[in-house]
């Protein structure tokens, strides 16, 4: 099996854009205040106030789920529920972190189309039971880009907020591919978020270009009071946060969040359009960012991986999962392609 420079596994092989490596070496001199107290964790979170156009309340964690599992707590008491698609991300890859990190509050799932979770599934679960026994309905949670890799429109959102409003219920992004979501929509980052009144974000960094840390934004301010203590209490909270706060100024202040998010859905779109001239494999879901599901023999599969492939088949609704990064190349793909021509002809 020969070593492959690229993989189509997973946005969290790459390595660090270039303008948050250089972001980092600017940050690495003389000494600065610890904790976020520093200047350069001030700038990163105006910054992000700029690009919501809003006035909002940010903290650094180390990962998303850490950042899910705080925030979603920050909305709930532990008698409480989350109410989130049955394949969202916080239901199938958390480890359980939102319900230990709540004391208790439990997820509730929810059926809807190509992974988004639709506002009668949250109506039927709401409504299913209104007694003392039942745990109390708090908040909402949606994960943009979906994890089959659909994407929430502003109206669909829309109609979320709506029922959660009907419901008096709290609303909660996980963004790991937010960006990817902006890209593939071509709108203002406020209209996903602040316009269609998300409570709180997690802005992903390490699927796009950053190394670790993703962005908490609260634009409930109210729940974000005490959250600090939260991060502290969980270990989230970095002694020298510039290190952090530093890849997303290199992110963020020449666009690049958004131009490598963009790189990331157009290889995934070229990939797509490669896969549908094959017979033998076939797409189970839009391509809306920057991930494809296929469906492929188990031969096939089989054959990919002996060639060094490496791809996830267990996220989603099955098939094979190929991921775009901010840095996959033509190169990559073409050679995917056609190893995986290959692999038909040898298995026929």
């Amino acid at each position: 099996m020969r070593p492959r420079p690229q993989q189509l596994a997973s946005d969290n092989y790459s390595g660090l854009c270039p303008e948050a490596l250089l972001s980092l070496s600017e940050v690495n001199s003389g000494h600065e205040l610890s904790y976020g107290r520093d200047r350069f964790t001030a700038e990163a979170c105006d910054l992000i106030r700029d690009i919501f156009e809003r006035e909002c309340e940010v903290f650094f964690v180390f990962n998303g789920t850490a950042g899910n599992a705080l925030a979603i707590a920050s909305l709930c008491q532990s008698y409480h529920s989350i109410i989130c698609h049955r394949l969202a991300h916080v239901e199938t890859d958390e480890c359980g972190a939102p319900e230990f990190f709540s004391h208790g509050a439990k997820l509730l799932l929810a059926e809807g189309h190509e992974g988004k979770i639709s506002p009668d599934g949250i109506e039927n679960i709401v409504t299913r039971r209104t007694d003392i026994h039942y745990p109390k309905p708090r908040v909402v949670s949606v994960t943009q880009a979906t994890e089959v890799g659909t994407v929430y429109t502003r109206a669909e959102l829309l109609r979320v907020r709506e029922m959660a409003n009907a419901h008096s219920l709290k609303l909660h992004m996980d963004g790991a591919r937010f960006a990817n979501a902006v890209a593939s929509l071509d709108v203002a980052p406020r209209e996903l978020t602040v316009d269609v009144g998300v409570d709180v974000l997690v802005l992903g960094g390490s699927k796009n270009g950053l190394g670790v840390g993703e962005a908490v934004i609260f634009f409930d301010l109210e729940s974000a009071q005490e959250f600090d203590y939260r991060c502290k209490q969980a270990g989230q909270l970095a002694a020298k946060m510039r290190f952090i706060a530093a890849q997303w100024l290199g992110a963020l202040r020449s666009g690049a969040w958004l131009r490598h998010a963009q790189h990331a859905n157009r290889c995934a779109a070229v990939l797509e359009q490669e896969l549908r001239a094959i017979p033998e494999v076939s797409i189970m879901f839009p391509r809306e960012a920057n991930s494809v599901f296929v469906k492929m023999p188990e031969e096939v599969i089989a054959s990919l991986q002996s060639r060094g492939w490496i791809f996830y088949t267990f996220i989603g609704e099955g098939g094979a999962r190929l991921m775009c990064s901010w840095d996959t190349s033509d190169e990559t793909i073409r050679s995917f392609v056609d190893d995986l021509k290959a692999a038909i002809t040898q298995s026929q």
